[in-house]
């Protein structure tokens, strides 16, 4: 079975998560990835824990199905070794600072000098210019800077630590993705590659699409836990049930909300949430903490509602619907044999072949590359 990305070679200077989920995604789809990596710690990621084999399981879960070449590229002659792979890459994504790739020769103007149609992606936290081009940062700080950290707080007013890396992967692996391939159909055209400059905190201000209209448009700027998906109204909202568990109920249009009212039997008067919002807010928590979450999953269970239990990961991945999507179907498989479930990425199933089980590289298994 061909893949959309079969005959294309990446070659990954990135490390930890926005760049190699990015070229997971493009090795899933066919395409040939290179890490290049530094020799005896590789990506950091290799030494989180827990390991899975001699490597981190995160390490193994991101790089899957790729290959390694053990590189120091300060080192007299290293980038001359790798001009034979450069010359015939299609992408090449890296993750440093500013500058940095172009002081070890690496940079977009001396590579596609020697390969005019090189897919040159850079994934930074503020981008290749600016005044905070040069700034370190993590997912925290993109999230916090950008306004988005602001909308949602606790019980006690403070924001609440995301559960997910947004900027990561909302901001850095999704749009390196979208536009490798777009610069890849262009290239299909005109025959020539570009610079690709993927800022994770830029990405930031496509999720406040909202926020913004709000503000921009009227002067509204959101509160936290103010607005209609962030706390904001009674129909979106996590109730705790009687056995400590959580209720989300997202029934925002009317007609879920009048199915919502009397599945919870919602007394008359605090059915019309726009005279007292917080007062019905009050009214349906009371009415399901007076019930486990056994009960509303089965109240709830075959009616068009929107609302679910909250479920654990460990949960989620019994869930019989996403188990027979297919999505935990393929393999992670470990130096030692051992397998386990691979981490599901967003691709369509009719654009990767059938590889149930793959294995991730160790360090520099692939050196051979350099002298071939």
């Amino acid at each position: 079975m061909m893949r959309p990305l079969d005959g294309i070679r990446v070659l990954d200077f990135s490390t930890l998560l926005p760049g190699p989920l990015a070229t997971l995604m493009l090795v899933e789809a066919g395409a040939e990835v290179i890490k290049i990596e530094r020799p005896g710690r590789g990506d950091e990621m290799r030494s989180y824990e827990p390991k899975f084999g001699a490597d981190a399981v995160n390490f193994g879960l991101l790089n899957r199905g790729k290959r390694s070449i053990a590189l120091d590229l300060k080192e007299l002659g290293a980038v001359e070794r790798l001009m034979p792979l450069i010359r015939s890459a299609d992408v090449i994504v890296e993750q440093y600072r500013p500058g940095v790739m172009d002081r070890l020769g690496l940079g977009y103007e001396a590579l596609s000098a020697i390969n005019p149609g090189l897919i040159y992606c850079s994934i930074t936290g503020y981008g290749q210019s600016g005044p905070k081009a040069a700034e370190a940062g993590h997912d925290l700080n993109y999230v916090a800077e950008t306004g988005m950290l602001s909308l949602a707080a606790g019980s006690d007013g403070a924001p609440v630590l995301p559960a997910a890396l947004v900027a990561d992967v909302g901001g850095g692996t999704y749009p390196a993705v979208v536009n490798i391939l777009m610069a890849l159909l262009e290239r299909n055209r005109t025959g020539k590659g570009c610079h690709l400059d993927i800022a994770m905190a830029d990405g930031m201000f496509t999720f406040l699409y909202w926020a913004m209209g709000n503000g921009l448009a009227e002067g509204r700027w959101p509160v936290p836990g103010g607005d209609l998906v962030t706390g904001g109204t009674p129909r979106y909202q996590m109730y705790r049930t009687a056995d400590g568990r959580f209720l989300a109920a997202a029934p925002l249009e009317d007609k879920f909300w009048a199915t919502f009212c009397a599945i919870i039997g919602l007394p008359e008067e605090f059915r019309d949430d726009s005279k007292d919002p917080i007062g019905t807010k009050q009214a349906v928590a009371e009415l399901i903490a007076g019930k486990d979450s056994t009960h509303w999953r089965a109240a709830f269970a075959g009616k068009d509602v929107c609302c679910v239990v909250m479920s654990s990961v460990e949960e989620a991945l019994a869930n019989p619907h996403f188990r027979e999507r297919g999505l935990f179907a393929r393999s992670l498989t470990g130096p030692d044999g051992r397998t386990i479930t691979a981490l599901p990425t967003p691709l369509a199933a009719g654009l990767r072949a059938d590889a149930p089980e793959v294995g991730y590289p160790a360090l520099g298994e692939a050196n051979g590359l350099l002298d071939g």
